[in-house]
């Protein structure tokens, strides 16, 4: 166990789903020590690219007590990754002097071992540099001397409009981070695996809902009228009166 354990806590409680997590992320690292991270026709019927960050959105319960849940997920930087120890180069490693786990992409060899092993599905093949590739909690950003202290936090915890995301040492007791897991039951995920997550997530509050069978019934749905599409009354202008097209 390292003495330092940098890592995220994540609120589900707060988490909108706007990815801009997702999108800050792609950014920082496909320009930075960590990428490229390739796209593969983006614009296309199938895309495929290679994301370290990405949400998971879906729904629970049961109609029409039902919730929408935004769950984003990374790499978790275990503190027991069974990704390095099946890592037939000494590629993947984790560093001693504050748990990050991380690849050397001069010795991966593409062999998705480490993939295969991560019971998370944290694990990103780059299809163009043939190379695994994962969440480096910004490694090159959070110890740049150069940028403002305040600047110093992976690129996704800088962008989340919410403040769902939380960085820091979850190993001080003193730490933002440490205190969130503890005074709101942040908790690891799957931790039957024995992988010991660094990364933790904070539970949403259930929300009671109260609905009333008459608000599950659109009374002025124009499209339950004789099943005809609405129109415009015949003395109202439209569009195609002022257009030409």
């Amino acid at each position: 166990m390292s003495r330092v354990q940098l890592a995220l806590v994540i609120d589900l409680n707060v988490c909108v789903g706007c990815h801009a997590c997702v999108t800050s992320c792609k950014e920082w690292n496909t320009e930075g020590a960590a990428g490229p991270l390739s796209d593969s026709n983006p614009y296309g019927a199938d895309p495929s690219g290679t994301f370290f960050n990405r949400v998971q959105t879906f729904e629970v319960g049961q109609y029409p007590h039902t919730e929408t849940v935004h769950f984003p997920k990374s790499c978790l930087h275990c503190e027991d990754p069974p990704c390095v120890p099946v890592c037939p180069t000494g590629a993947s490693y984790k560093r001693e002097s504050d748990g990050i786990v991380l690849v050397d992409y001069d010795k991966c060899i593409g062999c998705k071992y480490c993939a295969w092993a991560c019971p998370y599905g944290a694990r990103e093949f780059d299809a163009q540099q043939k190379v695994m590739k994962k969440c480096t909690l910004c490694v090159d950003r959070i110890y740049d001397t150069s940028a403002a202290e305040a600047d110093r936090r992976p690129a996704c915890v800088m962008a989340c409009p919410t403040s769902a995301r939380i960085f820091g040492d979850i190993h001080d007791p003193h730490s933002e981070a440490s205190r969130a897991i503890r005074e709101q039951g942040g908790y690891a995920l799957m931790p039957e695996w024995g992988t010991k997550p660094a990364n933790h997530y904070l539970p949403r509050r259930t929300t009671r809902l109260r609905i009333h069978q008459d608000e599950l019934v659109r009374a002025d749905n124009p499209l339950l009228v004789e099943g005809h599409l609405p129109r415009p009354a015949k003395d109202v202008s439209t569009l195609d009166d002022a257009t030409t097209w």
